[in-house]
């Protein structure tokens, strides 16, 4: 009777300790996890845009259709009202100049097909972008760069003597964070204007591609 007596104690000291053991590993991992910041959820976001400022620069190509290829270049303020949504104002500079009126107007220069063939223009528009993917990216040398994917779409007015009403804008972007407050970004935007070259009329897509950095305020994120 003893015996077997001695057998349960000794069996429930042994079980005893092995659960004992086996919650301080437990809680020893949880500890460990916990520190690297492996739970979902835990670990904070490296760069926020929600409530913030956004300054931009940018400079680029602008692609029309009824004239030729030019320089673009310019600024943008954005609000982000979410870390997706955001509303963007932009204004920027190019220049319209089109080779088939200046080769009309060389072959008949009592002809004035326009009142220049090169000259200024403006853009100025609204956008609602909506940054619908996130990713990161490791460098080789350790360092991890966030950046997104956008979508844009608005309205706005091109600013020249042969456009007509509005111009409808649309397009696809992305911006890469580095630190807390500065990205770099770039955009691809398709504008949807009526213009008017050599008394033709027509519906055209001039295509913008630009390429630009962003300070962000708060600089504290």
């Amino acid at each position: 009777m003893r015996t077997a007596s001695a057998l349960l104690v000794a069996f429930l000291f042994a079980f005893s300790a092995k659960n004992a053991a086996a919650q301080c590993v437990d809680e020893e991992l949880k500890n460990e996890l916990v520190a690297d910041r492996h739970y979902r959820g835990v670990q904070d976001r490296l760069f926020t845009k929600s409530l913030r400022h956004e300054l931009s620069a940018f400079g680029g190509l602008y692609s029309a259709d009824l004239y030729s290829s030019s320089w673009n270049a310019g600024g943008a303020y954005t609000f982000h009202f979410s870390e997706d949504l955001a509303l963007e104002a932009s204004v920027s500079f190019m220049r319209f100049k089109s080779a088939v009126t200046d080769s009309y107007e060389r072959r008949y220069p009592q002809v004035q097909v326009v009142d220049r063939a090169d000259k200024p223009g403006r853009l100025y528009f609204g956008h609602l972008v909506w940054s619908f993917a996130y990713g990161k990216l490791r460098w080789a040398g350790g360092g991890i760069t966030r950046f997104d994917l956008n979508a844009a779409i608005g309205a706005g007015v091109t600013d020249d003597t042969t456009s007509r009403g509005l111009t409808a804008s649309a397009g696809l972007g992305t911006k890469w964070y580095f630190g807390k407050w500065f990205a770099l970004r770039m955009d691809v935007r398709d504008h949807v204007l009526r213009e008017v070259l050599v008394g033709d009329e027509k519906l055209v897509n001039d295509i913008v591609i630009t390429a630009g950095a962003s300070v962000f305020i708060p600089f504290g994120g």
